[in-house]
């Protein structure tokens, strides 16, 4: 893959000087997100992206392409955004990325924020997409990767699960990218690169709603993570998330799942975001639609509205 191969202490500088000053209790939910909403704009779109917005499961989200996507197959991506903030918008590059390597259309949920719709609102959204990919467009349970990172992280754990136990729907597989899947766990400091504690604490208050701080939906490290699918977790071993991935790995393996943890000592936070700046996160990108495209083999299905043959 091609990137504009900024130096890592460069990239790493400005994603903390930009995106780590953004995320602060300092603003309103409003203003973070008015914010990442200007960053955006300046971020390229790797050649070949198409964008088609449209409603899934009730919800407003985008179906990104790059080249000719592969009949019978589709990643359902989360955003992160400590569920309080971020967009499809803000994840257009990375979802194009996932869908050129993958040969998948990469459908980007724009679920309820909180704490305008706290839990469970973000997991119920994400369960009535993936139920409406099977249902109105034509793909099948286990054609389906379903992928997030940091707070969308956690929501893929905690739908997939519902989805299993209440609709026996599997998914063929689970993508996490600095997953947050224990909202309230004590964390190894203060800050990393992009993360701050009190920003955290703040979404965590906000999206928890009237919930327990151990209920399976709101901290699905909590949860039942036998019978899942094949798992790929990717971290960064300077995050505040880094032990909490490692608890979900060590969980999901001793349940008996399939889990392969890859982790990354010059990455930050979710830095595969920036891939097509830095060398370093597009390997790591590189890494994650290998494994999903392993795992959406196609099949002989017919498209659905909107999907290509």
């Amino acid at each position: 893959m091609r990137t504009l191969n900024v130096p890592l202490p460069v990239a790493k500088a400005m994603a903390r000087g930009v995106l780590g000053n953004i995320l602060t209790t300092r603003f309103s939910w409003a203003r973070q997100r008015s914010l990442i909403a200007g960053m955006v704009k300046i971020i390229p779109l790797p050649p070949g992206t198409e964008v088609e917005q449209l409603t899934l499961g009730g919800r407003p989200a985008d179906r990104v392409t790059n080249g000719t996507p592969t009949a019978g197959i589709a990643v359902l991506y989360l955003h992160g955004g400590g569920y309080t903030t971020a967009s499809p918008a803000s994840h257009r590059s990375l979802a194009s990325l996932i869908a050129r390597d993958t040969g998948a259309p990469v459908y980007v949920l724009d679920y309820r924020l909180a704490p305008e719709d706290p839990f469970p609102a973000g997991v119920d959204d994400s369960i009535a997409a993936f139920v409406d990919l099977v249902e109105n467009h034509g793909f099948t349970p286990d054609r389906i990767a379903v992928a997030g990172d940091s707070a969308g992280g956690g929501l893929t754990l905690a739908a997939s699960r519902r989805l299993i136990d209440d609709r026996g729907m599997r998914p063929a597989a689970l993508g996490l990218l600095s997953p947050w899947v224990d909202p309230e766990a004590v964390l190894p400091g203060s800050r990393d690169t992009l993360l701050n504690v009190p920003w955290l604490r703040a979404c965590a208050a906000a999206y928890r709603g009237s919930a327990s701080t151990t209920d399976p939906g709101y901290a699905p490290l909590h949860g039942d993570l036998s019978g899942l699918p094949d798992t790929l977790i990717q971290i960064g071993t300077t995050e505040l998330f880094h032990p909490q991935a490692l608890r979900l790995a060590a969980k999901i393996q001793d349940a008996g799942g399939d889990v392969t943890l890859q982790e990354f000592p010059v990455l930050w936070h979710v830095a595969q975001l920036q891939a097509v700046q830095i060398k370093e996160a597009a390997e790591a990108v590189s890494q994650f639609t290998d494994f999903l495209r392993e795992r959406l083999q196609p099949v002989d299905i017919e498209p659905g509205p909107g999907d290509v043959a």
